[in-house]
């Protein structure tokens, strides 16, 4: 701990804010792992085929309790959005697809662009240190006695090198979860959007006949009270 602060002392007020930068970073790719790969994570296929099955089975009213259920989901959201039209003409179910695509993607894309971001901003800082340690630098040759003068120049070289090892050790792990983050980001809006498509054509296929809501809730066109299903769904 000693080192730590020695090695931070060193660096100056530059360092002090790269640390606060990095800091910053951690956290946001901590929430922003937690997000793609945990929350939002799930085993797509299977949920698309339950949902499928309610709706060919004329029981869109389950495939809207399964969706309620995992809301916190942004597909299950989508599909929710979606759902809600069954029973309304092809154009609006387009509608409701495009807003549920429009509802869905900000969620995984929000605050990512601000990890990227943050590691520009540790490497800029790192070389903002490393010319305010060859201004200390110059200062000592061109001013300070000859006792200081080596002191200093070594001080001033010592916050070039402090900042700019330390703005690269923020900004690398930063960029490569950042790469890997943009990845998943990518994969689940693509996952998302294949899904999607594939209900709303399924809703407006001439494979399922009168999509009207007498057929989709036929107790006087009123979805019935039910029970919520209990899918065994795998968060992937």
């Amino acid at each position: 701990m000693t080192a730590f602060f020695a090695f931070m002392n060193e660096s100056g007020v530059v360092g002090w804010t790269i640390l606060l930068t990095g800091v910053g970073t951690a956290i946001l790719c901590v929430e922003r792992v937690r997000a793609l790969y945990f929350h939002y994570g799930m085993n797509a296929d299977e949920f698309m085929n339950r949902v499928q099955t309610l709706v060919l089975s004329r029981k869109v009213d389950e495939a809207l309790v399964l969706c309620s259920q995992m809301e916190s989901k942004p597909l299950a959201k989508a599909f929710k959005t979606i759902l809600e039209k069954a029973d309304r003409d092809d154009e609006t179910i387009f509608q409701a697809h495009d807003i549920a695509m429009s509802e869905a993607v900000p969620l995984y894309t929000r605050r990512l662009h601000y990890l990227s971001m943050l590691a520009n901003v540790a490497t800029l800082l790192g070389l903002l240190g490393t010319i305010h340690g060859l201004i200390l630098s110059f200062q000592a040759v061109a001013q300070a006695d000859p006792a200081a003068k080596q002191h200093l120049l070594a001080n001033g070289i010592s916050v070039s090198m402090y900042t700019t090892a330390l703005g690269l050790v923020v900004a690398i792990p930063a960029m490569v979860l950042y790469s890997f983050l943009v990845s998943r980001q990518n994969s689940l809006i693509e996952q998302a959007t294949e899904k999607c498509s594939k209900l709303t054509e399924l809703l407006t296929s001439a494979h399922i006949p009168n999509l009207t809501r007498q057929t989709l809730f036929p107790d006087n066109g009123v979805a019935p009270s039910v029970q919520p299903p209990n899918p065994n769904i795998k968060a992937s």
